[in-house]
């Protein structure tokens, strides 16, 4: 079977959860998700895109962690961050990460919250209308994925028949190439659970793979002092052991933003990714993925639980705290 036709769920359904909305939207059927993101001729974009700020101020939707790791020098540079999203469609919605109101697409958005993390990094934007394959740049990569492959339940993975851009995906995050941070969903069910009689295909397909990390929401960034929970709306780990053990959640702060769903957790770790690159020079992809797994912290959650938390709340100043890490 192939899902080619039907990359759709994350992408278009943030674009309805998020708000502030100048007109209501509707939930798009199958079809029409499938015309927005491979119809009309869209071209694939494959830039870097540069990063404009000299200056950058720590935003009161992030972690205080990413503002210590900026002061220490550590900002991303050196690694490459790919966004692969939806930079062509007419599609767009609007929010603030705290430079004033804009209206952008999809991938716009994501691309920008991933610069603002990881203000150094190198930051490609990758279409993902057109299906071709995903090129890694020289040095260390992490793809960032906010959208899913939904099509009807029941199948096997090996079913599937991939376009090249999710093929060379699934092969990076297998052979441990790329840091693969993908968004859980916003069906409030286990990551690679049904919903609507569907299944997210992509999240099975890099289940217990060795750089993928499957990224659920916070209603808000977690302390010791005021415990986080996951967002209503936010998939969760399930009883999955190879899930849990690959599963993080971050704050993901919408009523400052107005933005909301797994799709603006993603770039988060995609940016704590970067950052911790930017320390340790010499680390892998699966080395980097580990640190931020084995240092995830579960005291700032509340009533933690491996199945709806997997492994906890992605810490970045424990993830930058050793010397060096293998």
């Amino acid at each position: 079977m192939s899902v080619k036709s039907l990359k759709f769920g994350l992408a278009a359904a943030l674009a309805i959860l998020s708000a502030p909305m100048a007109l209501a939207q509707e939930a798009l059927s199958p079809d029409e998700m499938a015309a927005l993101c491979h119809g009309g001729g869209s071209i694939c974009v494959s830039a870097t895109i540069p990063v404009a700020r000299t200056t950058q101020a720590v935003q009161s939707w992030m972690s205080p962690d990413v503002g210590a790791a900026w002061a220490a020098g550590y900002k991303g540079k050196g690694v490459t961050i790919t966004m692969v999203d939806d930079f062509s469609s007419s599609s767009r919605f609007s929010g603030n990460f705290g430079l004033g109101v804009q209206t952008q697409r999809h991938g716009e958005w994501t691309r920008e919250e991933a610069s603002m993390i990881a203000p150094a990094a190198t930051i490609r934007s990758k279409d993902f209308s057109t299906g071709t394959a995903v090129p890694l740049a020289a040095g260390r990569n992490v793809l960032n994925l906010s959208y899913g492959m939904y099509a009807t339940a029941g199948y096997g993975v090996n079913q599937i028949g991939w376009a090249p851009e999710e093929a060379s995906i699934i092969y990076y995050a297998t052979k441990g190439s790329a840091i693969v941070s993908k968004a859980a969903g916003n069906d409030a069910v286990a990551v690679g659970g049904v919903t609507g009689g569907q299944q997210d295909y992509l999240d099975l397909a890099l289940i217990g793979k060795s750089t993928a990390i499957f990224v659920g929401a916070l209603s808000t960034n977690g302390t010791t002092a005021n415990k986080a929970q996951l967002a209503w709306y936010s998939d969760y780990a399930g009883s999955n052991p190879l899930v849990q053990s690959h599963f993080l959640v971050v704050g993901v702060e919408g009523d400052k933003t107005g933005l909301y769903g797994t799709s603006f957790a993603a770039p988060i770790i995609s940016g704590y990714a970067a950052i911790i690159g930017s320390k340790f020079t010499n680390a892998t992809p699966v080395q980097i993925t580990n640190d931020l797994l084995n240092t995830a912290r579960t005291d700032t959650l509340v009533n933690y639980n491996p199945s709806v938390y997997g492994k906890g709340e992605a810490s970045l100043s424990r993830a930058l705290a050793p010397v060096a890490i293998r």
